[in-house]
């Protein structure tokens, strides 16, 4: 009974991407032929099957876009960059998209050896990083099983110096993967929905306005009380501002 149960879950699950692969080529037909609306209606709808990618992403972004949608547009930028941090078409379109907004706010870059460490461990996702460490492990496992077991004096100097390298390997990959994960807690990135969002100094509305921010502004989320989000803009300047108001990226 539980063997037909799962058979007929798989079934259903096939059946159900094949669907949307359906609907998300008559969504791309759609958006070419400048039915921008249309589109955008049914990638959502495949979005709503729990269905996440940075491909749709991408595309629910475009059409955002299009239709001069500033937050969604950004905000579904950001999040097909989460799925892929370093792809040219997300990174040309979000820069495009990013000159509708109107919050003009400077960068603070990093320098140093941080820098570093943070652009290499962007080169993949948590995910990635991960698996690269778990399939080290195992070829560490095999090389030194080859080493134990070889006769050969060159082949065990060999099995023995490429195992212990990729348990080397497997540890660097094991750190960034952590590092990632940090990254990934630490950095909850956020974008403001509100036409014009007042920026409070406390968590209150009877607290002074530090400053405004305007729809489409990306900030990060570094404290949450009931209703209100503490946030960090790129050049440095915090606050708080009323949890609706904003959407915050890194929810799927």
């Amino acid at each position: 009974m539980k063997k037909i149960f799962y058979i007929f879950v798989c079934l259903l699950s096939t059946l159900s991407f094949g669907q949307n692969e359906k609907v998300f080529e008559q969504a791309n037909t759609l958006y070419n032929d400048g039915n921008y609306t249309e589109a955008l209606s049914k990638y959502t709808s495949i979005l709503d099957q729990g269905e996440h990618s940075a491909e749709l992403y991408f595309n629910i972004a475009n059409a955002h876009y299009k239709l001069n949608h500033v937050a969604p547009s950004i905000y579904y930028y950001e999040k097909a960059l989460l799925l892929k941090p370093n792809d040219k078409d997300i990174l040309n379109n979000i820069a495009y998209a990013k000159n509708m907004t109107i919050d003009d706010i400077e960068i603070v870059p990093e320098v140093g050896f941080s820098r570093l460490i943070k652009k290499a461990t962007n080169t993949m996702v948590f995910d990635n990083w991960a698996k690269l460490s778990v399939a080290l492990v195992v070829l560490f496992v095999l090389l030194f099983l080859m080493y134990y077991f070889s006769q050969s004096t060159s082949k065990k100097r060999l099995a023995f110096i490429t195992s212990l390298s990729s348990l080397i390997l497997a540890f660097i990959a094991l750190a960034f993967a952590y590092n990632s994960y940090e990254l990934d807690q630490k950095n909850q990135i956020a974008i403001v929905f509100a036409q014009e969002s007042q920026i409070k100094n406390e968590p209150n509305l009877r607290s002074a306005e530090a400053f405004k921010l305007h729809e489409g502004t990306k900030v990060q989320v570094i404290d949450t009380v009931p209703n209100w989000k503490k946030i960090k803009l790129e050049d440095g300047k915090t606050g708080w501002v009323i949890e609706d108001d904003i959407k915050i990226v890194t929810d799927f």
